[in-house]
């Protein structure tokens, strides 16, 4: 007990010494909280207190879900004394500075993070990450066209930093290249599952002078080589084909992500046709039977006879 009592007065008489300037960042542990602030002990023979409107820029942020008592935090001292014999601190500025350094490093490894869309901007949207305001232009929500950004608002989105510079108070984030990657690869598995000769049903999407590209009915896209479009040939593709037609397509060969198909090859139906190779003797004789019945003996001999 004795012991306790000595370090105690120890650390408070440390504290009695301790010099804090404004601009100062300490580490506190938070042990009060209530409407209008938060009180931190930093090891100062009084304690800091932080506006409850000076913890994050966040609009989202609530002390009360978001904080609790006991939490480590980190404060910039803005005063060294408020007038009420506390020190004023401000968790903005120094979560703004570890944030900075926390999103130049979601940067550089490409982290995915998980944003709730806030509200709707001149083409785009506005999220906050770390507590820093950050930009989603509209062509980085999604892989296609977004006409509306309004209907994002209130949405979580999947999400990489693109953009990050602090001096110009800059954050960009995308959404595409995080649907990009996982378009590529529920692709990759797809196509794992195709086999060379599988048929399927498609769509032409479009039309180039080499071929057609036609998209599967499992959402795969690959190319039908002009020499594969038709029996006759053609010049361009377009002399047969045109955009939105369906089509069905057997796989030739799959290679490197890729699926080259056949038009041709599905309508070519072989096994009705005789090679012009085969031989005569490679086609099975005929049968002769007689329509008339025999009445004589030499007749009757002669039916059932089967010609070579």
């Amino acid at each position: 007990m004795a012991e306790e009592t000595m370090k105690d007065f120890e650390r408070e008489l440390n504290a009695s010494f301790r010099v804090l300037n404004e601009g100062d960042i300490v580490d506190g542990m938070i042990v009060d909280i209530n409407d209008e602030v938060v009180t931190l002990d930093i090891g100062y023979y009084v304690p800091g207190v932080v506006p409850i409107n000076d913890i994050s820029d966040d609009p989202d942020f609530s002390p009360m879900r978001d904080i609790k008592i006991g939490d480590n935090a980190q404060a910039v001292v803005i005063e060294k004394d408020d007038g009420k014999g506390n020190v004023l601190l401000s968790m903005k500025e120094a979560n703004q500075a570890a944030a900075w350094d926390k999103l130049r490093k979601l940067f550089e490894s490409q982290e995915i993070v998980n944003v709730r869309i806030k509200e709707q901007v001149p083409s785009g949207v506005i999220a906050y990450l770390e507590g820093i305001r950050a930009f989603i232009p509209a062509s980085q929500l999604s892989l296609s066209f977004v006409e509306d950004t309004s209907e994002y608002v209130g949405k979580q989105l999947d999400v990489r930093v693109i953009t990050v510079d602090e001096n110009a108070d800059k954050l960009v984030l995308s959404a595409k290249s995080v649907l990009r990657e996982k378009e590529d690869d529920s692709n990759r598995r797809k196509i794992s599952a195709i086999a060379p000769g599988a048929i399927f049903n498609g769509t032409v999407e479009t039309l180039q002078p080499y071929g057609a590209f036609v998209q599967l009915e499992n959402g795969l896209t690959g190319l039908v080589h002009i020499s594969k479009i038709c029996m006759k040939r053609i010049k361009k593709p377009s002399e047969v084909l045109k955009v939105g037609q369906e089509v069905k397509v057997k796989v030739l060969k799959v290679e490197d992500g890729k699926l080259s198909l056949s038009i041709k090859d599905v309508e070519m139906n072989t096994s009705d046709i005789i090679d012009k190779n085969d031989s005569v003797d490679d086609v099975p004789p005929t049968e002769y039977k007689s329509e008339e019945i025999p009445n004589n003996p030499f007749a009757a001999l002669l039916s059932g006879i089967k010609l070579d």
